[in-house]
């Protein structure tokens, strides 16, 4: 059996037929369960199910392989009611999506943490977060440790 190959073209969206990003757009939307059905995609997007059927195999996002994805988070937190807390209501505050948190016991009133986040969608970049966690009550120390 012959193996069919596959030619992909980078393209700017711009210069793409209107129904094509849109059928990328309704396929996102399946995606993440914001709609059930193809016919919802469609009608929130705005195309006939024909073009998305036409299009739907052929056309996908594209990610940037550059585009930091998960980034790992070490803490240095004061042993207080509600710090950590604060840390991870700004997170989400900004869209960031925490997958693991890790909290060793506290020694000398400080407890070390880590927290792993999904930063795509996220409203800032993750030099901003790491300022403004920084800058939250409570935390002592914020260092990037890994990113993926």
């Amino acid at each position: 059996m012959t193996k069919l190959k596959k030619d992909f073209l980078l393209v700017n969206k711009d210069i793409l037929p209107e129904a094509i990003v849109k059928t990328v757009q309704a396929k996102e939307l399946l995606a993440k369960f914001d709609v059930l059905t193809v016919n919802e995609a469609c009608e929130r997007v705005g195309i006939s199910r024909s073009a998305f059927y036409k299009y739907k195999d052929g056309v996908f996002p594209f990610y940037e392989g550059s585009e930091v994805k998960i980034i790992t988070l070490s803490l240095l937190l004061v042993d207080r009611a509600g710090v950590l807390s604060d840390v991870l209501n700004y997170i989400a505050s900004v869209k960031g999506n925490i997958l693991t948190i890790n909290q060793g016991i506290p020694l000398q009133g400080v407890a070390n943490v880590s927290i792993s986040i999904e930063t795509e969608g996220m409203e800032v970049t993750v030099e901003s977060l790491l300022s403004k966690v920084n800058e939250l009550d409570g935390v002592r120390k914020v260092e990037l440790i890994a990113k993926n």
